[in-house]
């Protein structure tokens, strides 16, 4: 039997999702083309404006829950989560802007390049559960980060009591939070304005790895990003791609850390990156050592915090259930037990 050609668009990941791309692993049945996005703000653009762009796809977990609870079921996710990160180093602050605390934010212009987007969803999170600061005691701005040309993702009206207005078309939210124009933002990258070394902009925590550490230990918490999709269509129409999807990203997963251990050449530029790996495995047991671990069950208690969220804060229309947002048959799947495992 021939084999499925999928097309499958997502972020090159050197650790887990690189021999995915160079096809060192196939999924089972499928013959996979790996289409590279640099910046996935872009392709959530796209997939979430024509879930037929791509077979499958890397997806924002924000906006899959909000089109779940709209009614709008034309992807099936699948519970691997490529992209997880903490937030805390993601706000930027105008260093004239009289900011030195999170509750400083209160009545100050703040960006964002997407309401909607994850990262923000957890930001605003933190700031209101762990500092007061709710998303109606600030006015919000949204706009091309480093580009005048912004479209928005998926149209969504601003919740209730919450202000969000769109910056000037021949402006960006980098070149305003640096000029004073606006007074913090929240985002996903480092703005130019900050790594340039200008002293123009700072961090709102300088210590984010200690107050990151505090959280996940207060929490539970390591906030998921993004999950993989895949069309309904071709789902109802291929029993078993989702479990074989499933299945390769997780052995891709497996060959990344392994060559992570490799002592003999290192793969990335960190001379203690065993050491940090072992450390992991205790910091992260609740997720069977693994930070980034797939399936529903490590990752439950994350899940059901992020659709609670995404209601509270007005974008979704309903309440969902984490179960509405994956394949049935990969609810009950389960990770192998982390290894040291290293290339022989």
């Amino acid at each position: 039997m021939p084999h499925l050609p999928l097309r499958y668009a997502g972020v090159s990941y050197y650790d887990k999702t690189r021999a995915l791309e160079r096809t060192e692993v196939s999924p089972e049945g499928v013959d996979l083309e790996y289409v590279r996005y640099d910046h996935v703000g872009e392709l959530f653009r796209v997939i979430a404006q024509d879930p037929k762009a791509f077979d499958a796809s890397e997806m924002s977990l924000s906006t899959l829950t909000l089109m779940t609870s709209r009614g709008d079921d034309r992807l099936v996710g699948i519970p691997v989560f490529p992209s997880k990160a903490f937030r805390h180093s993601q706000v930027f602050v105008n260093a004239q802007s009289g900011i030195e605390k999170p509750e400083d934010l209160i009545g100050k212009k703040v960006a964002v390049p997407e309401f909607q987007m994850t990262a923000a969803v957890w930001i605003r999170a933190f700031l209101e559960h762990d500092y007061g600061v709710k998303a109606s005691d600030v006015q919000w701005f949204t706009g091309g980060l480093y580009t005048t040309d912004y479209k928005e993702r998926l149209h969504h009206e601003s919740p209730p009591g919450v202000s969000i207005e769109v910056i000037p078309s021949d402006k960006t939210l980098d070149g305003m939070l640096a000029s004073g124009e606006l007074d913090a933002l929240t985002t996903a990258h480092q703005p130019r304005s900050f790594t340039s070394g200008s002293g123009a902009v700072r961090r709102l925590f300088p210590d984010y790895r200690s107050v990151e550490e505090d959280y996940f230990v207060r929490t539970g918490i390591f906030p998921i990003m993004h999950c993989i999709t895949v069309q309904r269509e071709i789902y109802e129409a291929n029993p078993g791609i989702a479990l074989a999807l499933l299945n390769a990203f997780e052995e891709a997963k497996r060959l990344g850390r392994a060559r992570l251990r490799d002592l003999d050449t290192l793969a990335v530029m960190h001379p203690w990156i065993s050491a940090e790996l072992d450390e992991l495995k205790t910091s992260f047991a609740a997720y069977g050592g693994d930070p980034f671990a797939y399936g529903v069950g490590p990752n439950r208690h994350v899940l059901e915090t992020l659709v609670k969220l995404s209601y509270e804060q007005g974008l979704a229309k309903r309440l969902v259930d984490v179960e509405e947002l994956f394949a049935p048959e990969t609810l009950d799947w389960a990770p192998a037990p982390v290894t040291d495992e290293a290339p022989a």
